[in-house]
């Protein structure tokens, strides 16, 4: 058994790939969320000490990333 054999690099590339991609696919969700608001949301958060708004962001952010992470690997 040859190491071509125990790395498939079609393997490793289709992840990496995936990977960036649902990156992209957060940020611009994260955008969109940014654009709809009426608030500076990041202003918000750091200037204004808003704890509430953080933790929304970080359960938005958290829940996009599971349902792109549960759509690449079905």
């Amino acid at each position: 058994m040859g190491i071509d054999e125990l790395i498939n690099y079609k393997y490793i590339v289709a992840s990496v790939l995936y990977s960036v991609l649902g990156i992209a696919i957060l940020v611009i969700a994260f955008w969109i969320i940014e654009k709809i608001t009426p608030e500076n949301l990041w202003k918000e958060i750091v200037d204004k000490q808003n704890m509430a708004l953080a933790i929304v962001c970080a359960a938005f952010i958290i829940a996009v990333a599971i349902i792109v992470s549960s759509s690449i690997h079905g």
